[in-house]
């Protein structure tokens, strides 16, 4: 018999298991995730449609000052993720950073209502939007750590079902305030949903407190622990499905301006192209939801290929520009689809590649992406629009979302997901 004094492995000690095993996966931390996302979403979807009529109005301004508002607070959205990214990492500081980033949202978007001039009312946005971004990581890792591994794509497509849903009901529950006290007045009901979602995610916050609790970390982005443990393999793909992803007004323009060429006057034609808009918004929560479930039978890079693959559909649709109602509002429902898998698919990925020290750097580093991508997105899209043609902008965008078809492989390393305790399989 052979010896070696080579010492012996110690015996694997499987973890002990903690309440995200329990009682399944919906656990009323996640669903308070999810209800924040509708409740936030829903409030500052009232100040989103009631801003344009606000802004030129009421203050009466011009369009331009709205596009100039509405990119510089995206932009801003997009740098906030990524710097409050690292500090979402620490499992004790992530509850209340979340938690203060719904209540800015709430105040800021129901402030607008009270600003006398068109800077002021930009200054709200902006702020409103800083906040989105802040909360934006912090809220995902919590998630990540109320969920159990084994359902990070139920999870997460909850999340963005809450999110769509609200993207649903605001514009509805504009158009009947308006009706109901006037434009200004309608605006400060926006933080009443947002006040809610701020008591839904400190529910979750709560929860979390509860769960076994990681050693405290600094606030620091953790690139070489980033790159590591794959997280730029999974951004390639993800990018490329951001440069594609145009901002959805482009949609309702191009739908507006379609629907005209049936016969319809501008205000009939837009007010059908909005009704769609809200159809797009619905089947994005339906799917998302659905396909977290998808997610976790089948894997990311299938739910993930499936939405691009919907939009590179819904893109060429567009560039042919059908008059039809019934085929634009298809147009759109492969639309919602892609985004609602797409999203899903995205913080999936990151929650099931990084361990939670480092996931909220991860979605911040996913937001600043996105946010980098929308935004080079609309705007090439709109250039092209406008200077070419609406064919050779939707083309330019389903090119982007063919790219991230190709790159899919990427994503290869992802397919097994962790133990339901959140340790990456071997």
């Amino acid at each position: 018999m052979a010896f070696s004094d080579r010492p012996s492995p110690a015996p694997r000690v499987p973890p002990v298991p903690d309440s995200r095993a329990q009682g399944g996966w919906l656990s009323r931390g996640v669903a308070s995730i999810g209800a924040a996302s509708f409740l936030s979403d829903a409030g500052h979807e009232i100040t989103t449609a009631i801003l344009p009529s606000f802004i030129t109005t009421v203050l009466h301004s011009t369009a331009a000052a709205l596009g100039v508002i509405e990119g510089f607070s995206d932009a801003l959205m997009g740098v906030s993720k990524l710097i409050a990214g690292p500090f979402a990492n620490d499992a004790e500081r992530r509850g209340r950073i979340a938690t203060g980033g719904y209540i800015g949202t709430a105040a800021a978007t129901g402030a607008i209502g009270l600003a006398g001039t068109v800077w002021q009312a930009g200054t709200l946005r902006a702020l409103a939007w800083v906040s989105r971004g802040v909360r934006s990581p912090a809220r995902d890792s919590l998630l990540a750590s109320l969920a159990p591994a084994e359902a990070y794509g139920r999870a997460f497509g909850l999340e963005r079902a809450g999110d769509n849903l609200g993207a649903v009901v605001g514009p509805l529950l504009a158009a009947g305030l308006i009706t109901w006290v006037g434009i200004r007045p309608a605006m400060y009901f926006a933080c009443i949903p947002g006040a809610l979602a701020a008591i839904a995610i400190l529910t979750a916050a709560r929860a979390a407190r509860r769960l076994p609790q990681s050693p405290r970390e600094r606030a620091r982005m953790h690139l070489a622990g980033l790159r590591e443990r794959g997280l730029l393999r999974i951004l390639a793909p993800v990018a490329l499905f951001e440069c594609g992803n145009v901002a959805t007004t482009l949609l309702i323009l191009r739908a507006t301006q379609l629907l005209q060429g049936d016969g319809r006057a501008v205000a009939a034609a837009a007010s059908l192209a909005i009704l769609i808009y809200a159809a797009h918004n619905m089947l994005a929560a339906l799917l998302a939801y659905s396909g977290g479930h998808w997610l976790d039978r089948s894997g990311p890079r299938v739910v993930f290929g499936t939405g691009a693959a919907l939009y590179v559909l819904a893109y060429l649709g567009f560039a042919a520009g059908p008059t039809t109602w019934p085929l634009l509002a298809l147009l759109f429902c492969l639309a919602g689809g892609g985004i609602g898998l797409g999203e899903t698919a995205e913080s999936t990925l990151v929650a099931r590649a990084l361990p939670e020290r480092l996931r909220g750097s991860g979605f911040g580093v996913l937001g600043g992406v996105q946010a980098a991508g929308d935004l080079l997105a609309t705007v090439v899209a709109g250039a092209l629009y406008a200077a070419v043609s609406p064919t050779a902008a939707f083309i330019y965008a389903a090119a982007w979302m063919l790219a991230s078809l190709a790159a899919i492989g990427f994503l290869a390393a992802t397919e097994r997901p962790p133990d339901r305790w959140g340790n990456a399989e071997s």
